[in-house]
């Protein structure tokens, strides 16, 4: 038997994401959720990061693990063993398949799945299902925990995007509970990191006031971050801010920040997607980063990515809409 891991990915819409086998494979045509074959030097946890690191050049974290699933398809019997992921990169790079799409998870059912994953992909809804029947118990747990430990527990197993608003919710109320998750965003625990600051990002989608006092403080931390998946909820977070709440000190060191992650190769998309959001907003007040931004987005146009060349071109005819004038100056 074949032990094979798969994950269950989603985005911050609460989607998760099916990819498409192609004609050559054993399952033509069919869908699936991303995975491969565990190695016998790796854990799963091992095998199902790096599984998706090359077959999709994405970051997950790892929520839970759920059951394995075991199926003879004749030709070959495995044991298929899957992990409910978050990530916030929406723009995957095929390596293995010919196309992918996310889906909301009442639509999981209509999908054409192989046999192994229906399996998978109802196993992932009756959880779903159970998370929404204790929803008034989880709620009322968020708004009753003064205790670190307790909050602390429950952020970090967190899996629905629903417990995610949840928390978003109270951290509105109860100023404790918001500086509980700008704390956590900073954890050397990555897993806790990631969830904080994506439940951070919740809070400031439905309130962008209560971060402003906070962006100086955020943005001095950016190189520091030793986590790409908070260091991606935090420049979300800054995109969509108005960032003339900081100082011209601060635009500079953001400026700085933004370029360098849109030049690096090591970069993830989601995080050159949002420095270019930052840097095009940045170009706004100060028109002379307007020449250095499109030269910096031509650049990419050869990196083989079809997301990022996308939100690319959306910033370059951007940038040629801009009006003229002289702006700010940035030094």
């Amino acid at each position: 038997m074949i032990s094979v891991t798969c994950a269950i990915i989603r985005n911050d819409e609460n989607e998760v994401l099916v990819v498409q086998r192609g004609e050559q494979s054993d399952h033509p045509y069919k869908w699936e959720f991303p995975g491969g074959k565990l190695d016998s030097d790796e854990s799963e946890e091992e095998c199902i990061i790096r599984e998706i690191a090359e077959e999709l050049s994405i970051g997950i974290v790892i929520c839970k693990k759920l059951n394995p699933v075991e199926h003879d398809y004749g030709h070959k019997q495995i044991r298929l063993i899957p992990f409910v992921c978050d990530t916030l990169d929406e723009l995957p790079f095929l390596t293995e398949h010919i196309d992918f799409k996310w889906v909301t998870p009442g639509d999981l059912k209509k999908i054409n799945f192989s046999e192994a994953d229906i399996i998978v992909a109802d196993n992932y809804l009756q959880s779903v299902k159970e998370i929404e029947d204790n929803k008034e118990f989880i709620a009322g747990s968020v708004q009753s925990s003064a205790d670190d430990e307790e909050l602390r527990s429950m952020i970090d197993r967190m899996i629905s995007m629903k417990e995610a608003d949840w928390v978003a919710t109270s951290a509105i109320e109860n100023p404790a509970i918001f500086k509980k998750l700008l704390e956590y965003s900073f954890s050397p625990d990555k897993k806790l990191a990631f969830h904080a600051s994506w439940i951070l990002s919740k809070v400031c989608d439905k309130y962008p006031e209560i971060i402003y006092p906070y962006l100086s403080g955020i943005i001095e931390t950016l190189d520091k971050l030793d986590n790409e998946s908070a260091q991606r909820s935090f420049l979300r977070i800054i995109s969509l801010s108005d960032i003339n709440k900081v100082s011209n000190k601060h635009h500079g060191i953001l400026a700085e920040r933004c370029f360098t992650e849109l030049r690096s190769g090591f970069s993830a998309i989601a995080i050159k997607a949002y420095s270019m959001e930052i840097l095009y907003k940045l170009a706004l007040i100060y028109p002379e980063l307007a020449n250095e931004l499109a030269a910096s987005i031509s650049m990419l146009q050869g990196e083989g990515s079809a997301g990022i060349i996308a939100r690319g071109r959306i910033i370059l005819n951007k940038l040629a809409e801009m009006p003229a004038g002289t702006g700010s100056s940035l030094t």
